[in-house]
């Protein structure tokens, strides 16, 4: 018996209807946060962190997470969650560099670029999802 010979592999699961309009609806919350940063005097990544469509957004994100389980959704669902996540550790580190006054202009360059990134990811999951395409997946969260 060969041993080097691949097996099918069951398919993954195909989410309901409901489960990728959710997945939409969470991707129109985080953008709005991150929107309202844009267009108010607080920086994009701050709104995103603090708004709430975008506390709201990851909350659900971990209440469904597991009715996403199995299916391509789930990968959205991890990429919003690191999303925000990410996106929190290193506010706090440009709040750490505020507090001296040479940190200052990183602190702000920080912020700026993490908005840009913050972003960068809304959008990218979002075309991903309306294309019906995964995230990718981080090795270690395999």
């Amino acid at each position: 018996m060969d041993h080097n010979v691949d097996l099918p592999r069951a398919a993954p699961a195909l989410p309901s209807e409901g489960m990728v309009t959710l997945t939409h609806v969470l991707y129109g919350l985080h953008g709005f946060s991150a929107l309202m940063g844009m267009l108010g005097p607080v920086l994009i990544v701050t709104a995103f962190l603090t708004g709430w469509p975008s506390i709201i957004a990851v909350i659900i994100n971990y209440v469904k997470r597991g009715d996403a389980r199995g299916t391509w959704l789930d990968s959205h669902f991890g990429w919003q969650i690191r999303t925000f996540w990410y996106a929190l550790l290193w506010v706090v580190m440009a709040g750490l560099a505020f507090l001296t006054v040479i940190g200052i202009p990183f602190a702000w360059l920080l912020l700026v670029l993490l908005g840009i990134w913050v972003l960068y990811r809304i959008i990218r999951g979002w075309i991903a999802l309306a294309d019906g395409r995964p995230m990718p997946v981080p090795a270690d969260a395999k």
